[in-house]
């Protein structure tokens, strides 16, 4: 499942992310969802979130919800 939809994350899945540094190569980096910050409902790009480990990024992947 991808993670342009607001409604399929939340705060404890386990996701893959992709920093903004890692844009251009789109190597992922997971970890657990601490917060959420995209405000809307959807982004093409995927939902802004920040891990438990404090890294954000946009979610290009719901490993476990």
């Amino acid at each position: 499942m991808s993670g342009q939809y607001r409604k399929d994350v939340k705060e404890g899945m386990y996701v893959a992310i992709v920093l903004k540094k890692d844009q251009l190569t789109g190597e992922l980096t997971e970890g657990e969802v601490k917060s959420i910050l995209t405000k809307s409902s959807f982004h093409t790009h995927g939902i802004k979130v920040m891990l438990d480990d404090g890294q954000v990024g946009r979610v290009k992947e719901i490993i476990e919800e």
